[in-house]
This record gives C-alpha cells, structure tokens and sequence, in this order.
C-alpha cells in the first residue's frame, strides 16, 4: 500500500497482504481486478498470490467465463480468525489510503435507485 504495510511482516511479503487485504474489502476477486487496484503490484504477483492462498485452502476459485474469481474458502479452519485481522488492519489504515484503494464502485446502480 505505499507508505501503508502493517501485516507485510505477518504474510511475508506486501503483495500478499494486498491481496488479502482486496478480498476482505469486496469478499471476491480476480487477478486482473486486484492487480490493477494498486500501483506497485502486478498482474504475476496477483496470480501467484492467489494461487497460493488456494493452495493453502483459505481460499476457492471458480472459472465465470474466461476469468477465474476467487473468494473465500468457507470451510477454511481460521477464515474468521484471519478475516476479523484483515477487517481490524482496513479498520486502521489512513483515511487517504482507504479511499484510494478501498472505495471503488463494484455494481451497477439499482434502476430508480435515488442518488
């Protein structure tokens, strides 16, 4: 996150923590869409992220299309555990680091939706 890493350390590296971090805010994701949410992490350390996380069961992936969207594993041991950290870490991070990273529209307006 730029000047912002309070569980690198914990995860290993920054690129994970952003992952996770991405995953908690919007509870689904795909590498691309992750990726391009932060300036320094690319597209190959989204995937390899990711892929690792499933391989270590706190996550699932499912294919919609040609795009593969990973979300939460809910059979994960410690998903509580390990979401209430990354809920507590998004809780803490500077208000100018929550609205450039965290606030992106993800759906379409409902129609008559008031503004």
């Amino acid at each position: 996150m730029g000047s912002v890493s309070m569980l690198e350390g914990i995860f290993g590296n920054a690129s994970a923590e952003k992952v996770l971090l991405y995953l908690e805010q919007y509870e689904e994701g795909y590498a691309t869409a992750i990726a391009r949410t932060f300036d320094d992490l690319s597209l190959n350390m989204a995937q390899r992220q990711l892929e690792r996380f499933e391989r270590a069961g706190a996550l699932v992936s499912s294919l919609q299309g040609r795009t593969r969207l990973y979300a939460w594993n809910p059979r994960y041991p410690f998903r509580r555990e390990l979401r209430a950290l990354l809920r507590r870490a998004l809780d803490e991070l500077p208000e100018s680091d929550r609205t450039r990273y965290f606030t992106e529209r993800r759906r379409p307006r409902r129609a008559g939706k008031p503004l």
